[in-house]
């Protein structure tokens, strides 16, 4: 009898669909385990709460699905699903965020995500995102479909968001800066030397034409580059 149900149960883990929580409120992220861990078919295979460490378990675990907080600390979650988009792109990403603002929708979109939630949604919209972006269609928040429409018709210029002026990197230095790290802690971090994160920081700077840390902060923050929630 046991050797005949394994395969049925093999069978039944290889159709799960393989989820990554990736939120730095806790509480909340308790919150998503408890509605998700009951529900048939999905498997939660691991917990982050940085947008670093997004990268690194959508690297490892290789998940169906990465729900995904737009305010993160040391990495935001466009940077980070712009990064699983292009190094891990069997991996779906669903923001999860506070955020309903063309900006954020718009550049989420960009960055790859499939899906889109405001976290006042209601659990079940969350449980019908997962199945709907598995099937290989997007799903987005109630009330964002003219955000969306915009998105389509837009010309592709950024206006001035730091999305388009600084590099990748450039953005995560920026966040990293805004969040109070040191050069060394962000070089140690980004496993870059502390020469190269000045570099990057006078182009920041040069670009934003900004000239204080504190400016650079202020910047990050009104776009949406530093945790807010």
């Amino acid at each position: 009898m046991r050797d005949a149900k394994a395969p049925k149960d093999q069978a039944a883990r290889a159709e799960e669909l393989r989820l990554v929580l990736a939120d730095d409120h806790r509480l909340f992220l308790a919150g998503l385990r408890q509605l998700l861990g009951k529900q048939p078919g999905i498997r939660i295979v691991a917990e982050v709460n940085t947008g670093l460490e997004a990268v690194a378990a959508a690297a490892e675990h290789r998940p169906d699905i990465l729900l995904l907080d737009i305010s993160m600390p040391e990495l935001n979650g466009i940077e980070a699903a712009r990064r699983i988009h292009d190094e891990v792109p069997d991996t779906q990403v669903i923001i999860l965020s506070m955020h309903a603002d063309r900006r954020y929708v718009t550049e989420a979109l960009r960055a790859g995500a499939r899906g889109y939630l405001l976290k006042n949604c209601a659990p079940e919209e969350v449980v019908r995102a997962i199945r709907t972006v598995a099937r290989g269609r997007f799903h987005l928040a109630e009330g964002i479909e003219q955000v969306v429409a915009e998105f389509v018709q837009a010309t592709g210029t950024s206006g001035g968001s730091p999305f388009g002026i600084l590099s990748s990197r450039e953005r995560e230095v920026l966040q990293l800066l805004a969040e109070g790290k040191s050069t060394k802690q962000i070089g140690d971090l980004l496993n870059v030397s502390v020469k190269t994160v000045e570099t990057h920081r006078q182009h920041i700077m040069d670009k934003l034409d900004l000239h204080s840390i504190a400016e650079l902060t202020r910047y990050a923050i009104r776009e949406g580059l530093s945790p807010l929630e």
